[in-house]
């Protein structure tokens, strides 16, 4: 995060009015949206439009925006291999005299939904051999990519440092956090991002250069109310997550569960505490 940037007022779209947003858009792109089908998300919206495709429109702050841009949607479509939506056009525009940038982008409108509303799953959606399959394609695919973007989860830079001082504060017992090897990454590849039971990957807007094993511990962390299904992405993806970068990754993306924000009332707490004392253990020298 740049802090020496005016930091936007948080609003939260799915209380906020956003009937001007949603005019601007169709103007600017020429589409007419469904209202009574739209998405609605803290800082994100979506809804389908009367030609068939999809506008995924986003709200984020100056600080929340780096020196590499905000256009991370439009910079994907040139991916080979990675099944993604197809990007078609896209605008972007200050909102008048705050730190604030709106960004819209219209897509292929995909056939099959998320596989979840939310980031995790309760219950194991029953996925079939083809959709992880063609997970794995798609991430072998993309991190034999070239960009010069930096992943930004959470629409924070991710930079050794952070991995350092994160995986530092929660787990102060492994003591060499070197990441080995970068490559390109999704970065919020969550179970609302991918869809199914037809496997594509939605919302690139943070995508870009991260450590190994970031989006298959992503995926996995949020699975782990399920141990089947964890199993499963633990499986599938072992070349990421079995090596130090992806067990590192892993305890990077546990420590948002079990660190000094944890919630007893998490599903994921448990199995996360669990998994955290595998990691450490397996990381001492």
């Amino acid at each position: 995060m740049n802090r020496s940037l005016p930091i936007a007022a948080q609003v939260d779209l799915r209380r906020q009015p956003v009937e001007d947003v949603l005019e601007r858009v169709e103007e600017a792109l020429r589409v007419r949206l469904d209202r009574e089908a739209l998405v609605l998300k803290r800082r994100s919206l979506g809804g389908r439009t009367e030609r068939g495709t999809w506008v995924r429109i986003e709200r984020r702050g100056f600080e929340r925006i780096g020196p590499q841009g905000w256009n991370g949607t439009e910079a994907a479509a040139v991916l080979q291999g990675v099944a993604m939506p197809e990007w078609y056009r896209g605008v972007a525009w200050r909102e008048p005299g705050e730190p604030v940038m709106w960004r819209a982008d219209e897509l292929e409108l995909l056939a099959s939904a998320s596989v979840a509303e939310g980031a995790l799953v309760l219950e194991d959606p029953g996925l079939p051999d083809a959709w992880w399959a063609a997970l794995n394609a798609s991430l072998d695919a993309l991190a034999d990519q070239q960009t010069p973007r930096i992943a930004t989860p959470d629409t924070v830079t991710i930079t050794q440092e952070q991995v350092t001082r994160t995986l530092g504060e929660v787990f102060p017992g492994v003591t060499d956090t070197r990441i080995e090897r970068w490559a390109p990454a999704h970065a919020d590849l969550t179970w609302a991002n991918v869809m199914g039971p037809e496997f594509s990957i939605v919302d690139w807007e943070d995508w870009g250069m991260a450590p190994r094993g970031l989006d298959a511990a992503t995926l996995w962390g949020h699975a782990l109310a399920v141990p089947a299904l964890a199993d499963r992405v633990r499986q599938e993806r072992r070349a990421d997550l079995e090596g130090r970068d992806g067990k590192l990754m892993s305890l990077f993306f546990l420590s948002k569960i079990v660190g000094p924000h944890a919630h007893e009332e998490d599903p994921l707490l448990a199995p996360a505490r669990k998994e955290a004392e595998r990691l450490v253990a397996e990381l001492q020298p």
